[in-house]
Parts: structure tokens; sequence; C-alpha cells
């Protein structure tokens, strides 16, 4: 994010070059190129991590001679124990222009952050994941605001009023034995009305959500040595270990304990 200040950011796959001002905010996946400069005919000179070797804390110095600008960077990680990670349900480019819809909050929460960045008092690492943590999801709301037609997927289902709310159902008892009928009474919604919004934004059926949403969180509870696999298959929903073996072997693709020494192995 620009906190102050401009400069032209040319995005891998994009053809022309972006302008950026003050309280512009970028979001990329994994793997994505980019270049900022101050002008799109200037040659590009270094890398952020070049630039990030030869500074002694979290602020780096670049440049000098023009206007100055502020870039605020940083990454996020997500727990690779997914069958569907975030990452591939997220556009690849996300840009959040400072005068869109909800940049408020975001503005708020960036400034926040750049402060716990460049003090560095004692809790300052803790403060800046949690606003990291914030900050991510003000970039996401933002986003779908600002293309809420165009924003298909998970990433729209979520915040919708009535698909929200059955999707954090699921998310917070993923052990209910959920019907489509009961997901659609709590979205309040008809069972019909539900289950074809569902597959329109999710490309996927209610029950098979249910099913990954599952087995999502039996690989994170797999791997703790104090939980028998009936416990773990009871947590998620299932009476007996055999049928949580099978759903768990069809959506991973191995079995719970192949799946555990494969992650051993890595």
């Amino acid at each position: 994010m620009l906190s102050r200040g401009n400069c032209w950011l040319s995005v891998e796959g994009i053809p022309k070059p972006i302008p950026l001002t003050g309280g512009d905010c970028i979001l990329l996946a994994p793997g994505t190129s980019i270049i900022l400069r101050d002008s799109p005919r200037t040659r590009p000179r270094s890398t952020f991590r070049e630039i990030a070797a030869k500074a002694n804390s979290n602020v780096a110095h670049y440049g000098g001679g023009g206007a100055p600008t502020t870039i605020v960077c940083g990454s996020f990680s997500f727990d690779r124990s997914s069958p569907k990670p975030i990452t591939q349900l997220l556009p690849s480019f996300i840009l959040i222009k400072a005068d869109q819809a909800r940049t408020l909050a975001l503005h708020n929460t960036m400034q926040a952050l750049a402060s716990e960045m460049a003090e560095q008092v004692p809790g300052s690492e803790v403060v800046a994941t949690r606003l990291a943590e914030v900050l991510f999801i003000q970039v996401l709301r933002a986003h779908i605001a600002s293309e809420p037609e165009r924003n298909k997927g998970w990433l729209r289902a979520i915040f919708d009023p009535q698909m929200g709310t059955a999707l954090s159902a699921i998310h917070d008892r993923v052990n209910t034995p959920w019907t489509v009928e009961s997901l659609a009474e709590a979205a309040g919604m008809s069972r019909s009305a539900f289950a074809a919004r569902f597959k329109e934004l999710l490309g996927q059926t209610p029950l098979e959500y249910v099913t990954e949403w599952r087995m999502q969180k039996a690989m994170q509870l797999l791997p703790q040595r104090d939980k028998k696999l009936i416990d773990i298959a009871r947590s998620v929903g299932y009476e007996s270990d055999a049928a949580f073996s099978k759903a768990f072997k069809r959506v991973v693709g191995a079995n719970p304990g192949e799946y555990l020494k494969r992650g051993k192995e890595k």
C-alpha cells in the first residue's frame, strides 16, 4: 500500500502500467511479478528483497532526488493442509483505489500497521500481525464491494448475507448432520433456491462443501497425537472411523494414515 506519494505499477500479464497514488492498495498472489517505479519510462534497478537486505530494520530507504513515496508491504501465509487453499479461491491481482467504497477502515488499519512497524516498541510484532489479518479481510471486503456482480465463488458467498450465514453455520458446527434443508433454513431460503444459489456461487453442492470443510478440519486434527481416529471422526460428523476414512480418501486422495506419513516425509 502507498501511504503517500505516487508511482507506477507494472503487473505480469497486464499490458499497461497502472498509476498509483497515496492510499491505493494491492494484493498479489504468490509468484506474481510486479515492478514499481516513478515513471513508466524508468528502468527498474532493484527489487524489494534487495532493498530490504540493505536495511537494518523493517524500514528501508531507497532512491532520492524526487518527491518522497512511502510504501508499506508484507506477506501472508496460510496453512497448506487444505483440499482447496484460499490462494486458489482469490484473483492473482487485486487493486483497491483510495477512493473506492469501504476503504476508510482499511486506511486506518494501514496507518496503525505502518506506525507499529516504524516504531518497533515492545509488542509491535504481535500487534502488527493482528492488524495484518484485519487488513487482509478489509481488502477482500473492499474488493467485493467494488465489483459485486463480477465476483463469484467462495469470496462472494462468504460475504453474502444468506450464503454467508449458511457457510458460517457449517464452519462453526462442523459435526452437525447437515442436510440441504437444514442449511436452507439457516440461510432463510427455500430448499430449491438455496441449492441453486449455492451451486451458482461455489460451483459445488452444499453437501459437497460440507464434506470438504470436514476434511479440512480433520487434517488439522490428525497430527495431534492425543487424538484417536474415532474421536476425530466424531468431531467432524462421522459415527465410525471407517466412514470417515472413506470420505477422507475420496476428498484428500489418501487415507488418514497415508496422509500423516506423507506429512512426516515432507
